[in-house]
């Protein structure tokens, strides 16, 4: 089983795209074997490539106030506004 993630240009109606590739799956799954040159070729499911959405909720979050790193403490020994770098 082959899974391929796909993400519509636009990132629009994805839903629809997935339904359209999964309509023609055979077809497909033919034509990559053809091209890859495969006696064989793994059955082909397709899911919604949500990776850019993800990398954009994640960047959010690391651009909080709460992800920043907090203040270092100094050294033991030394003042607090000679703390090393």
């Amino acid at each position: 089983l082959a899974t391929i993630f796909v993400m519509p240009l636009g990132g629009k109606d994805g839903k629809a795209v997935v339904e359209a590739l999964d309509r023609h799956k055979k077809e497909l799954r033919a034509e990559i074997a053809r091209k890859v040159n495969l006696k064989y070729a793994a059955d082909i499911r397709f899911r919604m490539d949500n990776s850019f959405d993800e990398a954009a909720r994640i960047d959010a979050l690391l651009r909080t106030s709460s992800a920043r790193a907090p203040e270092r403490a100094a050294a033991p020994g030394m003042p607090k506004d000679k703390s090393p770098a």
